[in-house]
This record gives C-alpha cells, sequence and structure tokens, in this order.
C-alpha cells in the first residue's frame, strides 16, 4: 500500500532565480500525465520558474529524449529535468519492461547529466491508483516533482557556490 507521501515536502521551498526546467512527458494516457504536468506548472508559477515542455511518444523514449536536449539544446540553461508518464499495468509483462526501462534510464541520466533528472512516473496497477496521485487521497505527484526539482535546483546552486 501506498503511503500518503512526504508531507514535509512542500515546506521550506527555497526561492531560486532563473530558473529553467525541461519537461518531457509521454502521449501515452494523456489526461492523466496532464494533470501531472498541470500540477508541475502550477507550482512553477507559483515560484517563477520557467519551464518547456516536450511530449514523446512512449515512457521508454523518455529518458533518450532528455539525454537528446541536455546534448544538443544550449537556447537556455537548463536547471533540470521532470519526466512525466503513467504505465498501468495490463495483462502482459509489458508493464515490467516499461517501468524497468524508464526507472533505469532516469537513474542513469541522474548519474551521467550535470542537472537533476526528477522521477514523475506513476506506475500502478490501475487507472483509479493514477487518479488518486492527481489530487486525491495520495496527493499530487506532479507538483511534488515540481517542488522536487525546485529544492534540487537549490541544492545543486548551494553546492557549487
Amino acid at each position: 500500500m501506498a503511503t500518503q507521501g512526504n508531507t514535509l515536502l512542500n515546506e521550506g521551498i527555497p526561492a531560486i532565480e532563473d530558473a529553467f526546467v525541461v519537461i518531457v512527458k509521454t502521449e501515452w494516457n494523456a489526461h492523466i500525465v496532464d494533470a501531472l504536468e498541470n500540477g508541475a506548472v502550477k507550482v512553477f508559477n507559483e515560484h517563477g520558474v520557467k519551464y518547456l515542455t516536450i511530449t514523446v511518444p512512449g515512457a521508454f523514449e523518455i529518458p533518450f529524449m532528455i539525454r537528446s536536449i541536455a546534448t544538443h539544446y544550449t537556447e537556455n540553461k537548463i536547471d533540470a529535468f521532470i519526466a512525466f508518464a503513467t504505465v498501468i499495468q495490463g495483462d502482459t509483462p509489458h508493464f515490467d519492461y516499461v517501468c524497468q526501462g524508464i526507472t533505469n534510464g532516469i537513474s542513469q541520466l541522474n548519474l551521467e547529466l550535470d542537472v537533476p533528472t526528477i522521477f514523475g512516473v506513476l506506475t500502478v496497477l490501475t487507472e483509479e491508483q493514477a487518479i488518486e496521485r492527481i489530487g486525491g487521497k495520495h496527493g499530487h505527484k506532479g507538483e511534488e516533482a515540481a517542488v522536487t526539482a525546485i529544492k534540487m535546483i537549490h541544492l545543486k546552486k548551494v553546492l557549487s557556490t
């Protein structure tokens, strides 16, 4: 059973200046993924964080796109990435492969890139469980991902000084 989440997450959100976050999201389960994005955008707007959203076909493609953007995007300095996807278990092992692939991909990005990649991926058994995580009894994981990004950007800046 999932816990109620990090009840301290929204405490002590640091003020950051000129932050820029790239959200990479999947087309799959768009009604849920869009709600995750909307939660993050709400937090970013409240805290003056600029953002760009890029949509890819599936969850498995998110790590590739983040790596490509980090390598080639020079228009603005990117301070963090957020990966948004919702993977709902079906009748085949496909769920396991996709969840493992995106988890490993994001973990690898966090080791390779100079900026954090926030894991905003819902891996759930049912659509109802996903809905509980976009404003239901398990909080709003999109908002939580944005707060995590802000805190990680701040920590990186503190460590760089």
